[in-house]
């Protein structure tokens, strides 16, 4: 597979660990690009709902392929989410071309990006954390008949239906959650003097310019890869979202490729290893 060259991709709300979590779509996308820099915006692991029970080999693929990207000298920021909030304590960890932060300022062609999950807008993340887990344990139930169901409509030769995105939307445009959202971090990032203000958490991809009586900036949100399936990505000084394109198949050069990660690159278990005795 040739690989497309890109100079930044982000991802987020990925939700490793979850059933609603498309690892292996999201496999595919990491084998397609070859990134100058790869940011992983939140929610990249569920540790919320993280159980020794479920954690199929496609999920560990795709660590094991971000990790092959550090291997080879990508520089791989992890941005620390409200699902995966227990690494914040980690903050400013760095591991060769890994680093952990809660927040990343990049200077990208001349102007400055404010990157991070967002979570910090969500008022119920602030003040009910029981009630957002419980939201989010309920969802990827609601993902997972949702599964279920459109293995049914695809046999009968109809379409595939979003129970959660049909929800969502009726309920966000009834609290105008998202507008809240994109235009609080807009506001902020104005007056921080941010061209680009990027965030993940609330599953939406988006490239908006916001205008408020104190300037303009740039909005961008990487989406998810529970349903939207998108990421951010940035070339040749042009921002644009890449939406999954279901029609890539693994090629037998992914499989060698695989199998070469595989035998020469840390795997998983050595890597939290000396994760903990760095952090010790």
């Amino acid at each position: 597979m040739i690989k497309r060259e890109i100079d930044i991709a982000i991802i987020s709300d990925v939700h490793l660990g979850t059933y609603g979590c498309h690892a292996k779509e999201l496999l595919k996308y990491l084998k397609s690009i070859k990134p100058k820099m790869l940011i992983l915006n939140g929610d990249i692991i569920d540790i919320w709902q993280f159980s020794k029970s479920y954690f199929p080999e496609e999920h560990t693929k795709v660590i094991r392929k971000i990790l092959k990207f550090v291997t080879d000298g990508v520089p791989v920021y992890y941005l620390t989410g409200n699902h995966d909030e227990m690494l914040r304590k980690f903050a400013d960890f760095k591991m060769g071309g890994f680093q952990l932060l809660n927040k990343l300022v990049l200077d990208v062609d001349g102007k400055k990006a404010w990157v991070f999950h967002g979570d910090v807008f969500d008022v119920t993340m602030q003040h009910s954390k029981w009630l957002a887990k419980l939201g989010a344990i309920g969802y990827d139930t609601l993902i997972h008949i949702n599964s279920f169901t459109n293995w049914i409509l695809l046999k009968m030769g109809k379409k595939k239906y979003s129970f959660s995105q049909k929800i969502k939307a009726s309920v966000k445009e009834a609290v105008k959650f998202i507008n809240e959202f994109e235009q609080t971090a807009a506001e902020l990032a104005i007056e921080k003097q941010y061209s680009f203000v990027i965030c993940g958490h609330i599953h939406q991809p988006e490239i908006r310019e916001i205008i408020t009586e104190k300037g303009s900036v740039t909005y961008l949100n990487s989406g998810d890869w529970v349903e939207s399936l998108t990421a951010l990505e940035y070339n040749n000084q042009v921002w644009s979202i890449y939406k999954h394109d279901t029609s890539l198949i693994d090629s037998e050069e992914d499989s060698l490729e695989e199998k070469e990660d595989l035998n020469n690159m840390l795997n998983v278990k050595e890597l939290f290893e000396k994760f903990k005795q760095e952090v010790a």
